[in-house]
C-alpha cells in the first residue's frame, strides 16, 4: 500500500493513476468461507472485460482462495496486501472473458 492509502498496481503497461477508471469496491469483511470467494466470483463475472475489482475481506482463508479464484477465472491479481486482519485484493477481469 502506498503512503496515501491507495493500493499499488504492479502490472507493467497497465493504466493506473488518476485517469484509470475506479475499481468496483466489494466489502466482504466479516464473511466466512466460502462466501468471500463466491461473492468475489459473482462480482468478477459481472464486470466488463478489463474492469477492476477491489475486494476487502477478513476470512483467513481468503489469502489462499481469492488468488486461486483469480487464476481459475483467467483474471489478473494486480495487488494483494494484508493489513492486520483485513486482506485486500485488486483484480482486473481479463479482456474477452465470459
Amino acid at each position: 500500500m502506498q503512503a496515501d492509502g491507495v493500493l499499488s498496481c504492479y502490472a507493467p503497461g497497465r493504466m493506473s493513476g488518476p485517469l484509470a477508471p475506479s475499481p468496483v469496491e466489494l466489502d466482504l469483511t466479516g464473511l466466512k468461507c466460502p462466501l468471500p470467494t463466491l461473492r468475489t466470483r459473482k462480482a468478477l463475472r459481472a464486470l466488463a472485460p478489463g474492469a477492476r475489482l477491489r475486494v476487502s475481506c477478513t476470512d483467513p482463508l481468503s489469502g489462499i482462495d481469492i488468488p486461486n479464484l483469480v487464476r481459475e477465472e483467467g483474471a489478473a491479481l494486480e495487488a494483494q496486501e494484508r493489513d492486520g486482519p483485513v486482506f485486500r485484493f485488486l483484480i482486473r477481469r481479463a479482456p474477452g472473458t465470459r
